[in-house]
């Protein structure tokens, strides 16, 4: 963990919680169905360019949920992405009423993140969990990618899920008042926005790895709530 103090702390964090009661999926969406994660999870697993260990690039909550079991984590960079507040949630930790936003691998920049070697096993069975937690509608929000990663061991091969600028969600080019906004008001029945966000930073810094636009982001998502109370 770095000497950095956050400004976004668990007391504002929960100013943010509401009991939210789940409305349930979107009647109007067109949801992904076991022929669509089939096909996906031929695909990915065709283009992968090795046999060799597979890996996973987590960069939000899959670094403390990763959904599936491994055996090591390794600090990586991804060149050509960057996190981004620019995916339209109206579920999970927003409502219809009040919207939120959730945060994608969008086109540009550098992410730093943590690569997880998951357990050797069935490929598709450790995939269908994976897709099935990421990908829910159609067009999908998110699209399977495999990325070249530098490490300090090497470089490597992961997955890793990256915005699809056409998906259902995809809400690029937000200015930077409104994703604070959103962050400091938005929730739902998994918690609150501001409860991410507090958790993503949290878990970065605890493995050495800043990022100075969330950095920014907690810092002034903190004081909109702390002047909204």
């Amino acid at each position: 963990m770095t000497g950095r103090i956050m400004s976004l702390t668990e007391e504002l964090v929960a100013r943010c919680h509401r009991d939210v009661f789940d409305e349930g999926p979107d009647p109007d969406a067109q949801h992904l169905d076991e022929d669509d994660y089939a096909r996906m999870i031929e695909e990915t697993l065709g283009a992968r360019p090795d046999d060799g260990p597979l890996w996973l690039f987590a960069y939000g909550s899959l670094i403390w949920k990763p959904e599936v079991e491994h055996t090591e984590e390794k600090v990586a960079l991804a060149r050509g992405w960057h996190r981004s507040f620019c995916v339209n949630m109206t579920r999970w930790r927003a409502t219809k009423t009040q919207p939120g936003l959730m945060m994608a691998m969008d086109r540009g920049g550098q992410c730093k993140g943590v690569a997880l070697r998951l357990m050797d096993g069935d490929r598709r069975q450790q995939l269908d969990k994976l897709f099935r937690r990421e990908m829910t509608l159609k067009p999908s929000t998110y699209t399977p990618r495999w990325l070249n990663l530098s490490t300090e061991g090497g470089p490597l091969v992961a997955l890793g899920f990256v915005a699809n600028r056409r998906g259902r969600a995809y809400a690029g080019g937000i200015s930077e008042d409104d994703v604070v906004e959103r962050i400091a008001t938005s929730c739902g029945h998994w918690g609150s926005a501001a409860d991410y966000l507090y958790n993503v930073v949290k878990n970065l810094e605890q493995r050495a790895i800043h990022d100075r636009h969330l950095w920014r982001l907690q810092h002034l998502v903190a004081e909109r709530i702390a002047a909204r109370a």
